[in-house]
């Protein structure tokens, strides 16, 4: 049994490749960058592209099974040459965003045209959706905390169920490699809700220093996040934000289910990724 792990290099593609290396499948790994990929020994690097499902072609030969990256501009083309090359089962990294069913919910219509694309190729599928990824508050506050100390921000007793990659690439390994989890879509979060402020002070501890909270307007934070990503986006988050306040989010235990363990805290997280948010001047140092 062959996997292909599509997004190889990304937050959650290099923990399904770790864990598949461990489990002593034969794994194969789609990258843009080969030559800077990195990822460990016995694992078939190709170099290809989703966004030009050409390049894929020479990887899924083979192929039993796919990890798929949600590209949904090419997902109906790189589903038929996964169908095309036989491959049976396909485990979608989605989002609970596709609950969304308004349709301004921008992130759930990317991931739902994938999701689509998969369920009506017959193959068997599975789709992993997680909740907010605590990655993100990599973009949102790592370069104030490294420059400054301090995370400016609206919502701040917003309360989030944030989840550590690693987690899901737990679920979506066990789904490539066991049985039982076909047509099964699981949506994810951390294992408990976690306020935006007590998120800095988690941070804070995992760095050994301290850094301020500083709450500013919705109207504030509409500027500077417009800055780094477009403004569907940026609504989306704020719109969560400002729900989170009035409805807060209620931790589910799909991880531990499908793991047997639970799942990973935020502070663990922080401390996993420490180093993220050192200092400028020590990152030139080092």
């Amino acid at each position: 049994m062959t996997v292909l792990v599509t997004g190889a290099t990304g937050s959650v593609g290099r923990h399904v490749v770790g864990r598949l290396v461990s489990a002593g499948v034969p794994v194969r790994a789609l990258t843009r960058t080969p030559a800077t990929a990195g990822l460990p020994d016995g694992v078939e690097v190709f170099e290809g592209d989703l966004e030009r499902p050409e390049t894929v072609r020479a990887a899924l030969a083979g192929v039993e099974r796919l990890y798929l990256f949600p590209v949904p501009e090419t997902a109906r083309e790189v589903v038929a040459a996964a169908k095309e090359a036989g491959v049976r089962r396909i485990v979608v990294l989605s989002s609970s965003s596709v609950l969304d069913t308004s349709g301004d919910n921008h992130s759930g219509e990317h991931h739902r045209a994938v999701e689509r694309a998969v369920e009506e190729s017959g193959i068997e599928w599975t789709f992993v959706r997680p909740d907010e990824f605590a990655t993100n508050v990599l973009w949102k506050w790592a370069h104030s905390i490294r420059t400054e100390d301090v995370v400016r921000a609206p919502y701040g007793n917003a309360p989030r169920v944030l989840i550590h990659e690693a987690d899901v690439a737990a679920v979506a390994a066990a789904a490539l490699l066991e049985d039982g989890h076909a047509g099964q879509a699981y949506v994810l979060t951390g294992p408990e809700a976690v306020t935006q402020a007590d998120q800095v002070a988690q941070i804070a501890q995992a760095i050994g220093r301290p850094v301020a909270f500083q709450e500013i307007t919705p109207d504030q934070a509409r500027h500077f996040m417009g800055q780094a990503m477009p403004a569907p986006v940026v609504e989306m988050v704020l719109g969560y934000l400002a729900d989170a306040v009035a409805n807060p989010p209620v931790p589910v235990d799909t991880v531990e289910k499908v793991t047997g363990r639970p799942a990973l805290t935020f502070a663990r997280w922080a401390a996993d990724h420490a180093a993220d948010f050192a200092p400028l001047a020590q990152e030139a140092a080092a």
